[in-house]
């Protein structure tokens, strides 16, 4: 395992980190033997930097990690965790929520407090309420050792909040695509020029930039002198910043893990060559004249009020536009969003332009009306008739299971 440290603290962080935002489920919750194996075995390789939030799981991330950093393993991490900034209204909510993440985790210090998600009116308003002060308190007094903020916004607000306070870390999304978008590598470099760490989330885009490529991606790396893995690429990139402190990896395979962790021992600042950048700029290119929707699959957009699976909905969407298998994806999009397995519909046309999603995006994406474009995609005249169609068809196959002749 390969470490940088942070200039500000002297902290000496495994370059991967484990992100606890996407551990493996089972009936749809954490599998916590397994995920509790992955953390630990990831910490008996050299990882020491464990990254989680309140709403993470649905609320069930911190008391997870609170029962598998058990039997000493807290001790051997830097644990990050994160104020849920718009659910805080008064200062005295600042510290209650602290304490119940101090509770959740079983701990009596967070190593790195963030305040999640931030934006330039996000960091005014936070501020405004008493931030600062419960930043200095939490710190004097213990329940806190490094204070820091990620960030989804422009790169103008994110100079402004980085030089608001005495911050020990930040947090941005990036990757190849994203090398311009948000806080971008001209945030990055500015965060690491004033001594502060920078963690890196969504190396992957989500997922996205790790498997299920497109031909003409496929093509690229297929061309390449090294043959690395989709994966190993994008981190590699991420990696080659010497600004960059810790990236998170959402790691719920244990396949992943182990490539994580090689790639992890041997990525150092500067190593790619030029012909392995220019090979990743073609590739991010050619993404983006794919990808028709930018989203991350995060999920700060849910639930929806209406009911709309809006990350499904625009997975379904990219995968048209990126590898053209109508038939096929029209056919995933009314299993999926028709509630044929669940019995709950979950439709793009369900919108009701409620707004609350887009005030949540981290990418600023005008949600409703792409949700209309999905709708013309994917439903039309003959969307609700095929769902009925289909529901009927599932129903017949469970009856003649049911009643099936035993031998």
């Amino acid at each position: 395992m390969l470490y940088r440290n942070i200039e500000k603290t002297g902290d000496r962080l495994s370059i991967l980190g484990f992100g606890a935002m996407r551990l493996p489920q089972l009936n749809g919750k954490i599998d916590e033997a397994r995920a509790t194996r992955q953390i630990r075995h990831a910490i008996d390789q050299g990882v020491n930097y464990i990254d989680t939030a309140w709403n993470y799981h649905r609320g069930a991330s911190e008391p997870f990690l609170g029962r598998a950093l058990a039997d000493g393993y807290r001790d051997k991490v830097r644990l990050a965790t994160k104020l849920p900034h718009w659910a805080v209204g008064s200062r005295e909510d600042m510290d209650r929520f602290l304490a119940q993440q101090l509770e959740r985790l079983r701990t009596d210090h967070i190593d790195y407090y963030l305040i999640h998600s931030l934006d330039g009116p996000g960091w005014q308003r936070i501020r405004d309420l008493g931030a600062i002060d419960f930043l200095d308190k939490a710190k004097q007094d213990g329940r806190i050792v490094n204070r820091g903020f990620s960030y989804h916004g422009s790169k103008e607000a994110f100079r402004e909040v980085v030089d608001a306070y005495d911050w020990e870390i930040c947090q941005i999304q990036y990757n190849y695509l994203d090398e311009h978008n948000q806080a971008g590598k001209e945030g990055l470099e500015y965060a690491a020029s004033r001594g502060l760490g920078v963690v890196v989330m969504e190396p992957l885009r989500g997922g996205k930039l790790g498997g299920g490529l497109p031909p003409e991606v496929e093509a690229i790396f297929q061309s390449a002198e090294v043959k690395r893995t989709p994966a190993e690429w994008a981190l590699r990139w991420v990696w080659n910043h010497p600004g960059v402190t810790v990236v998170l990896s959402g790691m719920n395979d244990e396949n992943h893990i182990e490539e994580n962790l090689r790639i992890a021992s041997e990525a150092r600042p500067n190593s790619l060559t030029g012909k392995d950048l220019d090979l990743i700029d073609r590739v991010a290119q050619t993404y983006r004249g794919l990808m028709k929707i930018g989203c991350t699959g995060c999920q700060y957009c849910m639930p929806c009020p209406a009911g709309v699976d809006i990350q499904g909905c625009f997975e379904q969407y990219n995968q048209v536009h990126m590898f053209g298998d109508h038939r096929l994806t029209k056919f995933f999009y009314a299993i999926r969003m028709g509630g044929i397995m669940t019995g709950k519909a979950s439709n793009a046309s369900l919108c009701k332009e409620c707004g609350n999603c887009v005030k949540a995006c981290p990418q600023g994406l005008p949600i409703p009306d792409l949700l209309k474009d999905v709708s013309r995609e994917f439903e039309g005249f003959w969307f609700k008739p095929k769902v009925w169609l289909l529901k009927r068809g599932i129903a017949v196959q469970r009856w003649f299971g049911a009643h099936r002749p035993r031998r």
